[in-house]
């Protein structure tokens, strides 16, 4: 080829031409004989693909996509392969308050891209940033997309170990977080995704009992421009630019997506199940005074609702200043192929949606049957895999708790919430609190769902560690630069008297114990298990309730100061709960089904042995209550069609601060754990759950 270097404005020209090609597929295609180019835009009036030296500093050739089919504009370019970097300038109007903001100065990235050349510098991110203006050229500031070879399927027929739903053991993790303070692990390698296969890694999730391993986003994405003003970086990864790439910054390698496919592969034969973090519901190309990096300039009408009323016309359901219209066709069919394209080349088991109502949303609103929802049943390789929602927005009637469908697995904030309360010490909660450590039938309890379609927590990666938690009573987000003023104020937290560190050990000794209430809670009722990212040991994030754009030690996982004892007693809950299928029934429990003694599946006890009332149940001082659980009861059908039977277990929780007298049902009772230490079958400790077992132990 012969290169010319291209003055500012304009690229060296090439003898280069395209032929027609086809329309489909969408992205760049390399065929062997050269690279097929397809790229939706419904109202562009013209396209030109830009090709670019291998360093994606010299711009060679500008070439005009010569069809546009079914609004795809394509073009097949002879003797070209894998490896050629490219982008696109699209033409048509600049009219904002038409919703058009096309700008063909703007070098915009490949929707459908695998890999790229460069990165997005902050000139071109940044709200100040010259490259931000309209006819600024942006091609020196941003990635360029990487023509890749054919995709190649993950390994094995089906992706994961497909660990059984009501034995779902989730532990969110974020990739950089979880190991880039591990010294064990070799230097290069800690917080990258080759690091979430280190035996050291895997050896912890499976003594915890981990079945799924639920990762924070790592598809590609941005720092937002305020960030950037403040000299911050996005650290959970919530702003996308591209939903195909696997995000560079945590590989250790020049190849994300090998590094991360090697790592999935190991966790599968481990028997851990990879779940994704997905965001579909906005971008990172912010509201109107954003940068211009994809969809805004390929087709901002097609790919954004847009509300007139809004200042800058977008509709901003999301907070992040935009929001995908997942009810657009070509849209539904970007994120459709994506997903496909992380479970069948990327071989991950499932995915969290990131504001999911979002996704469901039609013209007239949220929508259960919505084309995002019946793309998803119907789709061969979706229609199976764990599909999990975060099930709210901030738009219109946005809070959706229960109304995903079969199949469908939800964040439950009121299981949250309510368990937070309880252990706090406020009042009248023992109705809400039964309903949740029995799965939430109220809930989830229609259309054949199951108890796991309940995704329990106390705590995420949104909010405080559990540690914190039970050390304060404010948030301190100090450090995101932003006067404290971010981040949620209704925490249900509590700190002992103390905010903060203490040298106390009667305050550090309550506070243990709380710890070891709340997961203790967490960890024996019905529904799925998510346990937060180092809530295992004990990690604190100094009391900051939003730490998205901290990525220091703040955030990162402190192995050096980990609470072994609390390592030690989360694995026995989690091998408790492995053990009974008493402890995860695959079924609602409503206490019609009995043993051949007569004895309920179920029963909700007083501390004296009887049966609660409604005056008991509404008790604003009421702070105990027991679960009874026959797991001789034949509930269930196992996988062997045999009964599934259990040992009889009564799960006592007492948040009150006195000890209580305990009358259990008859039979040879013992107590199986304990997070006070000081129970017996008679005596119910102050600030504690205690679990009991009748009979021998297995």
């Amino acid at each position: 080829m012969n290169r010319l270097a291209a003055k500012p404005g304009r690229p060296a020209t090439t003898a280069r031409r395209l032929r027609p090609g086809h329309p489909w597929p969408l992205g760049a295609t390399a065929t062997g004989g050269g690279v097929n180019f397809a790229l939706f835009s419904a109202h562009a009036t013209k396209v030109e693909l830009c090709l670019f030296d291998p360093t994606g500093r010299i711009e060679e050739s500008r070439l005009t996509l010569p069809e546009w089919t079914d609004e795809v504009w394509h073009g097949f370019l002879p003797d070209a392969g894998p490896g050629l970097v490219y982008g696109y300038r699209v033409h048509g109007p600049h009219d904002p308050a038409a919703d058009h903001r096309f700008d063909p100065a703007k070098l915009l990235l490949d929707p459908y891209a695998r890999h790229t050349v460069g990165s997005f510098e902050r000139d071109a991110l940044r709200l100040d940033g010259a490259a931000c203006r309209f006819g600024a050229d942006t091609a020196p500031h941003v990635a360029k997309a990487l023509v890749a070879g054919p995709d190649r399927p993950f390994p094995g027929a089906m992706p994961g170990p497909r660990n059984g739903r009501a034995e779902t053991l989730i532990y969110e993790a974020h990739v950089k977080g979880l190991t880039r303070l591990h010294q064990g692990i070799p230097a290069e390698r800690r917080g990258t995704y080759a690091a979430l296969a280190d035996p050291r890694i895997i050896e912890h999730l499976q003594r915890l009992g981990v079945t799924a391993l639920e990762l924070l986003p790592l598809q590609a994405f941005v720092d937002e421009p305020h960030l950037i003003e403040k000299g911050l970086t996005n650290y959970w990864g919530y702003n996308p630019i591209n939903w195909f790439m696997v995000e560079p910054r945590y590989a250790a390698t020049a190849d994300p997506l090998a590094e991360l496919q090697a790592a999935v592969a190991t966790l599968h034969a481990a028997g851990i199940e990879v779940l994704l973090d997905v965001v579909y519901n906005h971008t990172g190309e912010s509201d109107g005074q954003g940068p211009c990096l994809a969809y805004r300039g390929l087709d901002n009408r097609s790919y954004y609702r847009l509300d007139a009323g809004a200042a800058d016309g977008y509709a901003n359901l999301t907070g992040c200043g935009n929001t995908i219209d997942a009810s657009h066709p070509r849209v539904l069919q970007l994120i459709m192929d994506s997903l496909r394209y992380w479970v069948e080349f990327v071989g991950v088991d499932g995915f969290r949606f990131d504001l999911a109502a979002t996704l469901g949303r039609e013209p007239m609103g949220f929508d259960q049957g919505a084309g995002f929802f019946d793309c998803l049943k119907q789709d061969p390789v979706l229609a199976h895999v764990r599909m999990i929602a975060e099930p709210w927005d901030i738009g219109p009637e946005g809070y959706r708790m229960g109304g995903f469908g079969p199949g469908w697995s939800e964040w439950n904030d009121r299981y949250r919430d309510v368990v937070r309360g309880f252990w706090r010490g406020d009042e009248g909660l023992l109705p809400e609190l039964a309903a949740r450590l029995l799965g939430s039938a109220d809930l989830f309890e229609h259309q054949g769902r199951r108890p796991w379609s309940s995704i329990n927590f106390v705590a995420a990666h949104d909010g405080f560690t559990m540690a914190d938690l039970v050390a304060y009573e404010d948030k301190h987000n100090e450090a995101n630069l932003e006067g404290n003023g971010d981040g949620h104020g209704h925490n249900l937290s509590w700190n002992h008297g103390v905010e903060g560190p203490t040298d106390n050990p009667a305050i550090q000794a309550a506070r243990g114990r709380d710890v070891r209430n709340l997961l203790a809670t967490l960890f024996l009722g019905q529904g799925t298990v998510m346990l937060a990212m180092g809530d295992e040991l004990g990690r604190t994030q100094a009391g900051n309730n939003n730490a998205y754009c901290q990525d220091n030690e703040l955030s990162w996982l402190d192995w050096a100061s980990a609470d072994t004892d609390l390592i030690a007693f989360t694995s026995e809950l989690a091998a408790l709960r492995r053990a009974h299928p008493a402890l995860r029934r695959r079924h609602f429990l409503h206490g019609s089904v009995t043993a051949a003694d007569g004895t309920p599946d179920v029963q909700w006890l007083m501390p004296d042995g009887s049966g609660p009332g409604p005056d008991d149940w509404h008790d604003p001082d009421a702070r105990a209550i027991l679960l009874a659980l026959a797991g001789d009861a034949p509930t269930e059908i196992d996988d062997d069609g045999h009964p599934s039977l259990d040992a009889r277990f009564v799960l006592a929780l007492n948040a009150g601060t006195e000890a209580l007298e305990l009358q259990l049902p008859p039979g040879n009772w013992s107590v199986r754990l304990d997070t006070s230490g000081a129970a017996t079958t008679d005596s119910l400790p102050a600030r504690a759950v205690v679990l009991y077992q009748e009979g021998a132990r297995p």
